[in-house]
């Protein structure tokens, strides 16, 4: 049976990525990096139109609202159906859950018979939403530890989880987002050469059967990945995650990466703003949000950084070096306030106030979705923003964004 899938919940809420919290900055790069890709330099992929990802999701031609990370506990007796996103007055379009750990080490695949991913999303469909899985599964040794690449052990159960995730997504029939592994992309192209996807070695061809023909590096293991999803889950949309912190100040350098490593074979790209509330980096009193890069809590009027303006030109940067369609993913749920800081679950933050004062703004930057939820212990949440999100997300469907 393994360990009851709301113990993993609970473990998700406490072993979330930390973006750049434990990274180390090697550095820009400078110029395009798509060696072994068998794409010429700086040369455009063929892309997905928004439009299409619209109909692939089977979704209304409008900028989509999610909602995640908010599995019930055991005092919910584990009933799913009761998930934070079912909580709210208005119906979203996607729901987005972790899958973390490793098959055979009390993992996700590990959970409810090894079904957990059909569980949810068959509920989520039900519901009327998306089903929208993280897999986050790198991250099993350790934030930012890749030693498990060249490890048979590791990359056999890595495979094995990957593998299940989209036969079960397969056997559900319907549209889903399989978000590709957040974090872990920044980490390896700070370890790479000069943003070579080529110099980091990983296990691919001689543990996946369908992929003998890849290369053992990062670039084989990306087209791997997004090669299963198109055999075994062909309604799945798949993203790989862009993370500032692989190229800092170069979103160039971040999306060729990401083209590289198999970005030219997906669907999406999924990127974040903060991954916790401005206002818990702020006090500096929690363990999870110890930084110091801020200011956290961006300029609205955008005359001054870090503004809003700021991550929106980064992220039409990587939109239009791609040429995939953006999702915002992880959007803190803070309630703005002039007093820095706060306290757990009451910390500041105005990103929920910024995305739907200004969607428009997002999805020129060439989104069609963003998905909220907290990113660690203690942030502010749906229970605890005295229904900033609630009243928010009812307001906006009853005129949500229409995408052309």
């Amino acid at each position: 049976m393994g360990r009851p899938a709301a113990t993993l919940a609970l473990l998700t809420m406490l072993a979330l990525p930390a973006g750049a919290l434990s990274c180390t900055d090697e550095g820009e790069v400078t110029g395009p990096a798509l060696a072994g890709t068998g794409q010429g330099k700086g040369e455009a992929p063929p892309g997905k139109d928004r439009q299409g990802v619209l109909r692939k999701l089977e979704r209304p031609k409008q900028f989509l609202i999610g909602h995640g990370n908010d599995l019930p506990g055991a005092e919910k007796n584990y009933d799913f159906t009761q998930a934070g996103i079912y909580t709210l007055p208005a119906k979203l379009d996607i729901h987005y859950v972790y899958l973390t750990g490793l098959a055979g080490q009390g993992g996700w695949p590990d959970d409810n018979d090894g079904n957990f991913v059909s569980v949810i999303a068959n509920i989520d469909v039900a519901k009327g939403a998306t089903p929208m899985f993280t897999l986050y599964q790198m991250a099993s040794l350790g934030d930012g530890d890749l030693s498990g690449l060249t490890s048979t052990d590791f990359m056999t159960k890595y495979w094995k989880g990957a593998r299940r995730m989209f036969e079960q997504l397969g056997k559900l029939g319907k549209p889903a987002i399989a978000h590709i592994e957040p974090d872990f992309w920044g980490y390896a192209q700070q370890r790479s050469k000069a943003s070579n996807a080529a110099t980091v070695k990983v296990l691919v061809k001689g543990l996946v059967a369908e992929c003998k023909d890849l290369p053992d590096d990062l670039s084989g293991f990306g087209r791997c990945i997004v090669r299963l999803g198109r055999a075994l889950a062909p309604k799945t949309l798949i993203g790989l995650h862009a993370s500032s912190f692989g190229a800092p100040g170069n979103p160039v350098g971040v999306a060729d990466f990401l083209r590289a490593c198999g970005g030219f074979d997906a669907d999406i790209v999924v990127l974040e703003t903060l991954d916790r509330d401005a206002g818990c980096f702020e006090a500096k009193v929690d363990p999870a949000c110890k930084r110091d890069d801020g200011p956290y809590y961006w300029d609205e009027t955008n005359a001054t950084s870090p503004s809003f303006k700021d991550h929106l030109a980064w992220a039409r940067a990587i939109h239009e070096r791609t040429n995939l369609p953006l999702l915002w993913w992880q959007t803190p749920l803070g309630v703005p306030s002039t007093n820095p800081g706060g306290s757990a679950k009451k910390y500041r933050d105005n990103r929920v106030k910024y995305f739907f004062e200004h969607t428009a703004e997002f999805a020129a930057a060439g989104g069609f979705g963003a998905a909220f939820g907290v990113g660690a212990p203690n942030q502010t949440d749906i229970t605890s923003d005295g229904g900033q999100f609630a009243r928010a997300v009812t307001k906006y469907y009853g005129a949500p964004l229409l995408l052309e």
